[in-house]
């Protein structure tokens, strides 16, 4: 029997602590959505060139002990919450109030996302970690519009998820 796939995280000052169980059999490579996405309003918010994300069912997502109640939200865009660490501002989710939770894949913990710490797992996290399974398989490219010319469209990995135009107003 398949060990179940789990992924752990949360915030820098560890407040915030979030697990996220998968369905048997789940593959990150084939059955999860990455995104990059490069419009004004998540550069802002993260202070970088772009936000990664992993979208995952909002079902499979358990926030530990009072976690839940450590979140603040921020609506710059209508029925989209942005969600926060209210003690050091981590930046958590971006969350269009449906099915799915994108997850800032910077919040992993390093375990899970590029394997420190794997050899203690019992084989449960490749030895890699589980990046390279999320951003190797399907993801979209948001907001190309913004690219930085010289920096962020040249990016080998940017160039390899289905690329969207558009206005981060619109969404």
């Amino acid at each position: 029997m398949a060990a179940t796939l789990l992924l752990e995280g949360g915030c820098l000052c560890e407040s915030v602590r979030y697990k996220i169980t998968f369905p048997e059999h789940h593959n990150l490579y084939k059955d999860t959505l990455g995104c990059i996405c490069q419009c004004t309003q998540c550069r802002k918010q993260t202070g970088s060139f772009f936000l990664a994300t992993l979208t995952v069912p909002v079902a499979a997502i358990q926030w530990q002990g009072d976690s839940e109640s450590r979140i603040k939200r921020y609506n710059k865009t209508e029925n989209i919450d942005r969600g926060f660490c209210d003690t050091c501002g981590s930046f958590l989710f971006w969350h269009p109030r449906g099915k799915a939770i994108s997850i800032a894949t910077g919040s992993i913990d390093p375990i899970y996302l590029f394997g420190e710490g794997a050899e203690n797992t019992d084989n449960r996290v490749p030895s890699e970690g589980f990046a390279g399974q999320i951003f190797s398989g399907w993801f979209n490219v948001e907001f190309c519009e913004s690219e930085i010319k010289g920096i962020t469209d040249d990016m080998p990995v940017l160039h390899k998820g289905k690329r969207y135009q558009g206005d981060s107003s619109a969404t």
